[in-house]
């Protein structure tokens, strides 16, 4: 039995890119186009990136005396690489660098993302 001029099956639109040329390559720039739309969307996101130089936990009552001048402990070694979180999530760990007279962070380890992935669980 023959397909008829209508069929919009898998098979007949297959058999339509093989009989005319260049209609992959359009259908692929069309696809192209549609990702680089739906990443640019996603590039717009704004995210926080925040560099933990370590934590503590304190009680209310040692949090109001605390006055200028006085030092808070931070769980964080001198030294040690810090972590750097996108969106409260940890996605890497640096030093700290100053540049032009401002910190900055130079990324020494990236997050591997499967480990990422999995934490969100």
């Amino acid at each position: 039995m023959g397909k008829s001029a209508k069929d919009n099956s898998p098979d007949s639109v297959q058999g339509q890119e093989s009989e005319e040329p260049g209609a992959k390559q359009g259908t692929d720039n069309m696809i192209d186009s549609r990702l680089q739309k739906d990443i640019g969307f996603v590039l717009d996101i704004p995210i926080q990136i925040t560099v933990e130089l370590g934590r503590t936990r304190m009680l209310i009552s040692e949090l109001i005396k605390l006055g200028q001048g006085a030092v808070i402990e931070l769980s964080g070694a001198a030294g040690e690489t810090l972590n750097i979180l996108a969106n409260e999530r940890l996605i890497a760990k640096g030093e700290v660098v100053v540049v032009n007279e401002k910190y900055g962070i130079r990324i020494t380890e990236i997050i591997d993302p499967v480990e990422r992935i999995e934490k969100l669980a």
